[in-house]
Protein backbone atom coordinates (compact mmCIF):
# COMPACT_ATOMS: atom_id res chain seq x y z
CA UNK A 1 0.00 0.00 0.00
CA UNK A 2 2.36 2.42 0.79
CA UNK A 3 4.86 3.29 -2.20
CA UNK A 4 7.82 0.57 -1.11
CA UNK A 5 10.37 3.77 -2.45
CA UNK A 6 9.43 5.73 0.33
CA UNK A 7 12.57 5.84 3.08
CA UNK A 8 13.09 7.38 6.46
CA UNK A 9 15.90 9.30 4.73
CA UNK A 10 13.73 11.18 1.96
CA UNK A 11 10.86 12.05 4.56
CA UNK A 12 13.44 13.18 7.26
CA UNK A 13 14.45 15.51 4.02
CA UNK A 14 11.30 17.13 2.94
CA UNK A 15 10.94 18.19 7.14
CA UNK A 16 14.24 20.74 6.44
CA UNK A 17 12.49 24.50 6.82
CA UNK A 18 9.11 23.89 8.09
CA UNK A 19 7.43 23.15 11.63
CA UNK A 20 7.81 19.62 11.47
CA UNK A 21 11.53 20.64 11.62
CA UNK A 22 11.18 23.63 14.18
CA UNK A 23 9.33 21.31 16.46
CA UNK A 24 12.05 18.04 15.98
CA UNK A 25 9.61 15.45 14.62
CA UNK A 26 12.02 12.99 12.93
CA UNK A 27 10.36 10.07 10.64
CA UNK A 28 12.04 6.46 12.82
CA UNK A 29 10.15 3.88 10.18
CA UNK A 30 8.06 3.19 6.94
CA UNK A 31 5.94 0.11 6.75
CA UNK A 32 3.94 -1.60 4.11
CA UNK A 33 0.94 0.13 6.06
CA UNK A 34 2.70 2.21 8.52
CA UNK A 35 4.48 5.55 9.07
CA UNK A 36 6.31 6.15 12.62
CA UNK A 37 7.53 9.50 13.76
CA UNK A 38 8.85 10.74 16.95
CA UNK A 39 8.80 14.07 18.66
CA UNK A 40 10.07 15.74 21.85
CA UNK A 41 8.29 16.71 24.46
CA UNK A 42 10.71 20.11 25.76
CA UNK A 43 10.22 23.59 25.34
CA UNK A 44 9.12 23.78 22.05
CA UNK A 45 6.32 21.46 22.37
CA UNK A 46 5.03 22.34 25.90
CA UNK A 47 2.05 24.46 27.49
CA UNK A 48 2.31 26.61 30.57
CA UNK A 49 2.38 23.89 32.97
CA UNK A 50 5.07 22.06 31.07
CA UNK A 51 2.95 19.22 29.89
CA UNK A 52 2.91 18.35 25.98
CA UNK A 53 0.74 20.66 24.40
CA UNK A 54 -2.16 18.88 23.02
CA UNK A 55 -1.98 21.13 19.87
CA UNK A 56 1.69 19.72 19.32
CA UNK A 57 0.11 16.19 19.56
CA UNK A 58 -2.22 17.12 16.45
CA UNK A 59 0.56 19.02 14.82
CA UNK A 60 2.66 14.83 15.47
CA UNK A 61 -0.93 13.32 14.15
CA UNK A 62 -1.58 15.56 11.30
CA UNK A 63 2.19 15.54 10.00
CA UNK A 64 1.83 11.31 9.89
CA UNK A 65 -1.24 11.41 8.41
CA UNK A 66 -1.03 13.87 5.52
CA UNK A 67 1.85 12.26 4.86
CA UNK A 68 1.42 8.75 4.94
CA UNK A 69 -2.23 9.41 2.72
CA UNK A 70 0.36 10.97 0.57
CA UNK A 71 3.06 7.64 0.08
CA UNK A 72 -0.13 5.59 -1.05
CA UNK A 73 -1.45 7.77 -3.84
CA UNK A 74 0.33 8.27 -7.80
CA UNK A 75 1.69 11.87 -7.03
CA UNK A 76 1.70 12.35 -10.89
CA UNK A 77 -2.08 12.51 -10.91
CA UNK A 78 -3.37 13.34 -7.50
CA UNK A 79 -2.38 14.97 -4.46
CA UNK A 80 -4.02 15.57 -0.79
CA UNK A 81 -5.69 17.46 1.24
CA UNK A 82 -6.85 17.38 4.78
CA UNK A 83 -10.54 17.49 5.35
CA UNK A 84 -11.45 16.67 9.28
CA UNK A 85 -9.16 15.84 12.57
CA UNK A 86 -9.67 14.86 16.02
CA UNK A 87 -7.62 13.81 18.98
CA UNK A 88 -8.49 12.45 22.50
CA UNK A 89 -5.66 13.16 24.45
CA UNK A 90 -5.67 10.43 27.18
CA UNK A 91 -2.32 10.85 29.10
CA UNK A 92 -0.16 13.49 30.02
CA UNK A 93 3.65 13.67 29.25
CA UNK A 94 6.31 15.91 30.46
CA UNK A 95 9.84 14.81 28.78
CA UNK A 96 11.51 12.88 26.59
CA UNK A 97 9.49 11.78 23.41
CA UNK A 98 6.47 10.51 22.08
CA UNK A 99 5.85 8.18 18.99
CA UNK A 100 3.10 8.26 16.23
CA UNK A 101 2.08 5.60 14.09
CA UNK A 102 -0.09 5.87 11.46
CA UNK A 103 -2.48 2.79 9.70
CA UNK A 104 -5.23 3.47 7.40
CA UNK A 105 -8.77 2.83 8.23
CA UNK A 106 -10.31 3.38 5.27
CA UNK A 107 -7.92 4.46 1.43
CA UNK A 108 -10.33 5.27 -1.22
CA UNK A 109 -10.50 6.58 -4.56
CA UNK A 110 -11.19 9.92 -3.25
CA UNK A 111 -10.97 10.12 0.43
CA UNK A 112 -8.47 8.51 3.04
CA UNK A 113 -9.41 7.87 6.66
CA UNK A 114 -6.33 7.31 9.09
CA UNK A 115 -5.66 7.06 12.79
CA UNK A 116 -2.83 7.81 14.82
CA UNK A 117 -1.75 6.71 17.91
CA UNK A 118 0.93 8.34 20.32
CA UNK A 119 2.59 6.97 22.84
CA UNK A 120 5.21 7.72 25.11
CA UNK A 121 8.20 5.97 26.13
CA UNK A 122 6.40 3.34 28.28
CA UNK A 123 4.48 2.73 25.45
CA UNK A 124 1.15 4.16 27.44
CA UNK A 125 -1.20 5.53 25.21
CA UNK A 126 -1.07 9.65 25.10
CA UNK A 127 -3.23 10.45 22.34
CA UNK A 128 -5.33 8.70 19.54
CA UNK A 129 -6.05 10.57 16.63
CA UNK A 130 -8.02 10.86 13.38
CA UNK A 131 -7.63 12.48 10.01
CA UNK A 132 -9.45 12.18 6.90
CA UNK A 133 -7.79 13.19 3.56
CA UNK A 134 -9.85 14.53 0.54
CA UNK A 135 -7.92 12.76 -2.67
CA UNK A 136 -7.96 15.24 -5.47
CA UNK A 137 -7.11 15.00 -9.05
CA UNK A 138 -4.40 17.50 -10.49
CA UNK A 139 -5.45 19.47 -13.41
Amino acid sequence: MINPNVTVEHLNKMNKNTMMEHIGIEYTEVGSDFIKAKMPVDHRTHQPLGLLHGGASVTLAETLGSVAATCVIDLSKQFCVGLDINANHIKSVREGYVFGTARPIHVGKKTHVWEIRIEDGNEQLVCVSRITMAILDKK
